[in-house]
């Protein structure tokens, strides 16, 4: 690691691990932890796993201590150095811009906070805004997902209460046979849910 790259990083403890946290990447904070205990819960040893977002890729970095294999994605490529310098296997890319391949696994913890603006914003920004209802990069994924799964693949989606639950879940439930919570933690101003979504819709696959 050379001083320009970790000039500025910070360090970041959760469970045994540690990571680092480089300027202008997505810190990883309440909704981070509760996706990553939900993913360590899900995951399987056979597993193929994506992470899109993956900031400074912490999750992929925990998941793949359990998983088969494990690739991450993120559109700032700031995040993807970050990713690479804490050991993962991170490429950069959109959503599935870069990607042909499916998984059995795929988590994502989406930017899903209503924005008031109609600008793109810097990096930081651009990790927590999710468009004027907060659910504009969701729908996105949605409507590709099926596509980047296996026949028995999941997802593992963030969703905050702020968001709009029911509308997310409704979205999930045309996608998936099988949509259910496997992870809830209520905050002061909002409540955070980790959302399973399996068995997709043949309809969704085409």
């Amino acid at each position: 690691m050379t001083p320009e790259i970790a000039k500025g990083a910070k360090k970041v403890h959760y469970l045994s691990e540690q990571v680092l946290v480089l300027p202008d990447v997505y810190e990883p904070c309440d909704d981070t932890y509760l996706l990553v205990d939900a993913a360590l819960n899900e995951v399987r040893p056979t597993d193929s796993v994506l992470e899109i977002g993956t900031g400074c890729g912490v999750i992929a970095k925990m998941v793949a201590e359990r998983a088969r294999y494990v690739i991450a994605t993120d559109k700032n490529p700031r995040a993807v150095a970050n990713a690479k310098l804490n050991g993962v296997e991170a490429i950069g890319g959109d959503l599935f811009a870069a990607l042909d391949s499916r998984f059995d696994l795929i988590i994502f913890n989406p930017p899903y906070l209503p924005s008031r603006s109609d600008t793109s914003g810097d990096w930081q920004t651009q990790a927590w805004d999710g468009g004027p209802s907060g659910r504009e990069v969701i729908v996105q994924f949605l409507s590709q997902v099926a596509d980047h799964l296996t026949e028995k693949g999941r997802v593992l989606l963030v969703i905050s209460s702020i968001t709009g639950y029911k509308e997310v879940t409704k979205l999930m439930h045309a996608q998936f046979g099988i949509v259910r919570v496997i992870a809830e933690r209520k905050f002061f101003f909002e409540t955070l849910y980790v959302v399973l979504g399996a068995e997709a819709t043949q309809s969704a696959r085409q």
